[in-house]
């Protein structure tokens, strides 16, 4: 998976780039949801993948499909991604280009792992935290995970900060073994 989203990334750069300067993020960000699904579609991976089919067919049957939905330089993206054998991307390529999107937007989602409900202000406060250590807006999710025993785990892009009972007991047998 690392390797599909290393060659999806500079796509995704580049889209974002075009978008920003164009002052059209949102725009591109329903392009790229709506050819992502198309390419997604089980009927659409068959002309994709049938080695019958010539680009130029491929590239007709999917325009077919996304026309209305892209503007010129997204039908310059679809058929420069046909070109390279790259369309099955869209979908990673749209994940990237939402990462960067948020990344630059300055809102950071993260995902809070606790052993037991949180209230309101414990939420409060660890968004907070994390907002002052990452200068972004973070917008946490939260996830009951009773096998933590106690504590919250969080999960910021690609970042992991374990506070749970279960981490530290897992630390802890390490360091005996070591």
């Amino acid at each position: 998976m690392a390797e599909v989203t290393t060659i999806a990334r500079p796509y995704a750069e580049a889209v974002y780039r075009i978008a920003e300067q164009g002052g059209s993020l949102d725009k591109w960000s329903q392009m790229l949801e709506f050819a992502a699904t198309v390419v997604s579609d089980p009927q659409m991976q068959v002309v994709i993948g049938n080695p019958r089919l010539t680009a130029e067919q491929q590239r007709t049957t999917f325009l077919a499909v996304c026309e209305k939905s892209l503007d010129a330089q997204g039908v310059n993206m679809v058929q420069l991604l046909l070109e390279n054998g790259r369309l099955t991307l869209l979908p990673v390529i749209r994940e990237q280009f939402e990462l960067l999107r948020a990344l630059h937007g300055g809102v950071m989602d993260t995902e809070i792992f606790s052993a037991y409900p949180l209230s309101d202000a414990e939420k409060e406060d660890v968004v907070r935290r994390l907002e002052s250590k990452y200068k972004r807006k973070v917008e946490a999710t939260i996830t009951l995970d009773p096998e933590l025993i106690g504590g919250i785990r969080i999960v910021a892009g690609d970042v992991v900060i374990d506070a749970s009972v279960r981490g530290q007991l897992q630390n802890m047998a390490f360091t005996l073994k070591s």
